[in-house]
């Protein structure tokens, strides 16, 4: 059976005075992101009308491939991060395509 894989769309919204710093943060998790196995896709994007939300548009080969993003340290890191930079915590949507 053959893996499908999995598109996430991840939302960050900033706290007043730490867009630089979330803008920052989720910039360095680009290149160790993208050389993990697994990884098809990881782009950072910023909202126009909101400079203070970003979304990461991510496709990852299968659910082990994600599940293995979320271990490594790096990503830990910034999780703790974000419990002071973020308003919110920052939502995940998990898609998977189905026309092509």
């Amino acid at each position: 059976m053959a893996h499908q894989p999995l598109t996430i769309v991840a939302r960050f919204k900033a706290k007043p005075g730490m867009e630089a710093r979330v803008k920052q943060d989720l910039l360095a998790m680009l290149a160790p992101s993208r050389s993990e196995t697994g990884c098809l896709t990881y782009d950072l994007h910023i909202n126009l009308a909101d400079p203070s939300m970003f979304v990461l548009y991510e496709i990852w080969q299968d659910q082990a491939s994600l599940n293995a993003h979320f271990t490594m340290p790096y990503s830990k890191q910034i999780a703790k991060a974000f419990e002071e930079t973020l308003v919110e915590p920052y939502e995940m949507t998990l898609l998977q395509q189905i026309s092509q």
